[in-house]
């Protein structure tokens, strides 16, 4: 079977760190351009400035993985759809709620495949962790996530800008998992967001949640994206049976009870696209909105601090 033709719109950090490798390895993949309005390519690959140039001059490209900011995802994916494509979305899907509401209504009219990416949960880690939790249910859970915005968005101001998230942005790959594998639904409680004082987005959240199970697990969050000594991925549960499960290295590693059960290598990206691959054999869109959900609460729920300026 000849490999799909896709294009990659938007050529940052992540499509070149991660997107554009794996695409150059799959079996079911092949890189037919880049959209990037820097002039950013890849290999031999044509080089468009805008999306509206590639569906124009490419007519037989239908299919294409928007990895730009969320600032711009909305506009760029109903322009897509318009255009007759499908569509792999990178995280976060959108800026609000409403812009992925209607994103999912689009594609379904138009009868397109729309796949929202969460990297985070294509981990084997993850799936086990969460059969242990739907076994012996959760007492409680605690997600540490920190990490340098220097060295995984260096120089990007637009995470500093309303619609950019800040911290929020690698926080909601921790909500990616954790929403998949509680085996009940969770709510914010309250929250704290501190923003740098020449900044719009925080660089720092504090959150707790609840739920309605008649045991109160206790559940909480922090976020912090000035830590400078290495990644700390981690989100630790202990469960209805006392036994102490903990996913580390953003999702790859699961520890119980201090063991290491089931370790991996980072093959998050290969997932997505084995799914994407799926889902259009199938011509099935799948869009899960409650990372995107539980992080709009976090804001809606947040104290406002500030913080010392922040900068690069």
């Amino acid at each position: 079977m000849a490999k799909r033709k896709i294009a990659v719109i938007g050529v940052g950090k992540i499509a070149q760190d991660q997107h554009l490798p794996v695409i150059d390895a799959s079996d079911d993949f092949e890189l037919a351009a880049t959209v990037s309005t820097r002039g950013v390519g890849h290999g031999d690959v044509p080089v468009f400035r805008s999306p509206a140039e590639l569906y124009n001059a490419m007519p037989e490209v239908n299919l294409v993985s928007i990895c730009t900011p969320p600032g711009v995802r909305h506009a760029y994916v109903r322009e897509a759809l318009d255009a007759g494509r499908d569509v792999m979305m990178e995280k976060p899907p959108t800026t609000t709620i409403s812009e992925l509401d209607d994103l999912i209504a689009h594609a379904a009219r138009l009868d397109r495949v729309l796949f929202q990416t969460w990297h985070s949960q294509y981990n084997a880690a993850v799936d086990r962790t969460r059969t242990l939790l739907a076994e012996e249910g959760v007492q409680s859970a605690r997600i540490d996530w920190r990490e340098s915005v220097r060295k995984w968005h260096p120089g990007q101001d637009w995470v500093w800008e309303p619609g950019g998230f800040g911290v929020c942005d690698p926080g909601i790959n921790a909500f990616s998992i954790f929403t998949k594998v509680m085996p009940f639904p969770v709510f914010v409680e309250r929250a704290k967001l501190t923003f740098p004082a020449n900044r719009q987005t925080p660089v720092d959240v504090e959150v707790a949640f609840k739920s309605g199970q008649p045991h109160r697990p206790e559940m909480s969050s922090a976020f912090n994206w000035l830590e400078e000594s290495g990644e700390i991925w981690t989100i630790a549960f202990v469960t209805g049976a006392g036994n102490e499960v903990k996913l580390e290295r953003g999702g790859r590693t699961l520890r119980v009870n201090g063991a290491v059960v089931l370790e991996h290598g980072d093959a998050e990206y290969a997932g997505i696209y084995d799914r994407f691959a799926d889902l259009l054999d199938r011509r099935q869109s799948e869009v899960d909105a409650a990372p995107l959900r539980l992080m709009s609460d976090v804001f809606l729920m947040g104290a406002r601090e500030t913080g010392p300026d922040f900068d690069w």
